[in-house]
């Protein structure tokens, strides 16, 4: 199959290339435009039916008429000396919240949109007073607008509205701030739009230049390039595309880490082809080009397909998970990556096939034998001293993974950056309020026979939900229309999206709801902290099925792919602890070292799959290396010498690309994507030059040809070792 699809490729390279051309620019466009229809950034909305926190949301929904997509929006109106509010700008501002709900909002369209295809987010707003501050310096308006807060159009609307209130307001003299939900959101973007796009530029020129100064070629630097990201937009177009037609709902940092993911795999695999296309072009001057690229996409196709299938098995199994986000994101990734073997198949060998011996243009290294350099030097430490760098591949990353000890898991949002907009708005209001008020817990209540609700028997409830530990003041019971549903609005005294506003919620308020609640009745808890408490749950309980199910299912495939017992326990055990050493690291950066609450909650499930998968890569081309030059006959440290000699400078600059790739998230504002970026590129560069360069040669050097037990790897003669 691996062999047909590359020899087609080659031999009709123009034809492949037209199609993925048309084809895959068509799809990524698509999936730029749809991706907002098929996103949502509701965290209850990806929780088990069973937890607290999403039966309130159900509540929330069928009795009180919330939307799932409603960005509220807080707006805090002052006058402008600085003075309390008078009786006329109280009265005026009760003016301008009706005027403001009452008036229709057009989004504005930009480039960005395309009408008929970009949802239009006009809408009429709901704007409603809230409360005055105690000290009557301002006033606050809830505001609540429907749509993706996610979207450009979104932010575009938004805008709008900002633009019309603080006109409105500013005619009477009043000034406006605007801060929660939709405004952190926008203003954020806003904030990290220039380093995004500076970053975004950097990494594309960084990894232009490392590909410039291993190949000496300009092509060879570009092509790659530009090839994974017209498969990469292909790759996430498509996966939008499904979930159109599944009707899943992807989380919004899905795409981006999709195209993130594979701008490095899809590097990393063009890099493996290069290297071995220039190697047998040396070696191979007089035979034709297409025929040279035929039978380099075969061998190293094969290793790709191992590579990819091991890292679509790994995400796979978040479909195992209960929580929505994961399983959503396990699919996505598996789908993107398998288009990207499809084009590791079919396009890249055809890019070869027409480019040949011109892809290394104007370096002159085909005509010059291979040097060994510093490549191979590291082979032949490896194969002399196979037991002293064992044993310091072990302790380095033993030591690294002791950072472990005392890890904390941070469920925070990240906030909003200090220096926005929304984020001095929610300073003033803080200053004056409790940190509560502007995002309460709620308490549902219903009758278990839908029976209508008698107010006077929740009078007891209100009381317990008011003398429990961390919250301030609980607002009197609102009812649904029909009087079978109340809310109860309880202001914490903390910030509610901190780690104490979560132990508040589930220890003495669920506790004092159990124990309030009368007969016959039910209550659940829901909010911000609620949401966040019951995702730790969900995570926590992930975290114990998904791991041992994705190790059980890399090493059988493992096993079936090297057809060997040894060798896929020795790459299992080498990234395991390169796994272990990356969290211990990062847990000591963030959080000894760096003072944050902790690390993010997706960060050891997401870096044990990304480790685990993208590490085995390195790990199945350097071992398909070692088999072939073991088959060769002869010592294996020999072998294990040359096998290092000739994949170090693919697998170390495919790790550098690949680091490069996910390091350009650690300068992100957000503290989870920056842990996230971070933690990646020190595992990928880990499972690149420890456990592939090192590590696992080493154990190959010390096991021999026992590496590929019960099967041997060659007919050779054995090495004593």
């Amino acid at each position: 199959m691996i062999r047909a699809l590359t020899g087609f490729s080659t031999r009709r390279p123009w034809r492949v290339i037209a199609v993925w051309a048309v084809v895959g620019v068509f799809v990524a466009l698509m999936g730029q435009v749809l991706v907002f229809r098929v996103t949502h950034t509701d965290s209850a909305g990806f929780l088990p039916r069973e937890y607290d926190a999403a039966a309130a949301l159900r509540i929330a929904r069928e009795k009180f008429g919330a939307e799932p997509d409603a960005d509220a929006v807080t707006v805090l109106v002052a006058r402008r000396d600085g003075k309390p509010l008078r009786d006329a700008d109280k009265k005026r501002v009760q003016e301008v919240a009706r005027e403001l709900s009452a008036t229709r909002v057009e989004m504005p369209w930009t480039d960005e949109q395309i009408p008929g295809l970009s949802e239009d987010y006009s809408q009429t707003p709901r704007v409603a007073p809230a409360m005055t501050a105690p000290d009557g310096s301002f006033a606050l308006l809830g505001a609540r607008l429907l749509g993706n807060s996610t979207d450009p159009g979104m932010h575009s609307l938004y805008r709008a509205f900002q633009d019309r209130a603080q006109q409105e307001f500013g005619e009477a003299g009043l000034r406006t701030g605007f801060t929660g939900g939709l405004a952190d959101t926008v203003d954020r973007a806003d904030a990290e739009k220039t380093t995004q796009t500076v970053v975004g530029l950097a990494m594309v020129c960084l990894i232009v230049l490392i590909n410039v100064f291993v190949f000496r070629s300009v092509l060879a630097a570009i092509v790659p390039l530009v090839a994974v990201s017209v498969v990469g937009g292909a790759a996430a177009g498509t996966v939008v595309g499904a979930a159109l037609l599944t009707g899943f709902e992807l989380d919004p940092g899905t795409p981006s880490m999709i195209g993130t993911v594979l701008i490095g795999i899809g590097v990393d695999y063009f890099l493996f082809l290069l290297f071995r296309f220039r190697e047998e072009l040396r070696r191979r001057p007089q035979e034709h080009h297409r025929l040279v690229a035929a039978d380099v996409a075969a061998r190293v196709g094969t290793a790709v397909t191992s590579a990819a299938l091991t890292i679509v098995a790994a995400f796979a199994t978040l479909g195992v998970a209960t929580f929505g986000q994961f399983r959503v994101l396990g699919p996505s990734v598996a789908v993107s990556v398998l288009v990207m073997l499809v084009a590791s198949l079919t396009l890249m060998p055809a890019l070869l096939a027409v480019t040949g011996r011109k892809m290394f243009w104007p370096s002159r290294a085909l005509a010059k034998a291979e040097r060994t350099g510093s490549a191979g030097r590291t082979g032949e430490l490896v194969a002399r001293r196979p037991l002293l760098v064992l044993v310091a591949s072990l302790a380095l990353l033993g030591s690294l993974a002791v950072g472990v000890a005392g890890v904390r898991m941070d469920f925070g949002t990240g906030g909003t950056p200090r220096d926005t907009a929304a984020a001095a708005t929610a300073r003033e209001i803080a200053g004056a309020l409790p940190p509560g008020v502007s995002d309460p817990t709620t308490v549902y209540v219903t009758a278990d026979d839908g029976r209508a609700l008698d107010p006077a028997a929740l009078g007891g409830l209100h009381r317990a939900v008011s003398k429990a530990a961390g919250v301030g003041r609980v607002a009197a019971p609102v009812f649904d229309a029909e009087g079978t549903a109340a809310r109860l609005d309880a202001y914490l005294t903390v910030d509610a999206q901190s780690q104490h506003a979560r132990d508040i919620v589930v220890g003495p308020l669920r506790q004092a709801v159990r124990d309030a609640t009368p007969a016959g009745l039910t209550a659940h808890v829901g909010g911000t902290a609620a949401v966040f408490a019951d995702v730790e749950t969900a995570v926590d309980r992930d975290l114990r099925t998904v791991f041992p199910v994705a190790a059980a299912l890399i090493a059988l495939i493992l096993m079936v792919l090297l057809r060997s017992l040894a060798a896929p326990v020795v790459l299992l055990l080498a990234v395991g602890l390169c796994f272990a050493a990356t969290f211990g690291a990062s847990t000591l950066v963030f959080q000894h070292i760096g003072g944050e609450p902790g690390v993010n909650f997706v960060l050891p499930l997401v870096l044990f799959l990304f480790v685990v998968a993208l590490g085995t890569d390195y790990n199945i081309l350097i071992s398909d290396r070692l088999r072939e030059e073991m088959a060769r006959g002869g010592p294996a440290r020999a072998a294990v010498a040359r096998a290092v000699r000739h994949t170090a400078p693919a697998v170390a600059t495919a790790g550098v690309v690949l680091a490069a790739s996910f390091g350009s998230l650690a300068v992100n504002a957000d503290p989870s994507t920056r842990q996230l970026g971070f933690a990646t590129a020190l595992g990928i560069l880990l499972s690149a030059f420890v456990v592939s360069l090192l590590l696992v040669p080493a154990a190959a050097a010390l096991l021999g040809r026992g590496m590929w037990w019960p099967v041997r790897g060659a007919r050779g003669r054995r090495d004593e070792t």
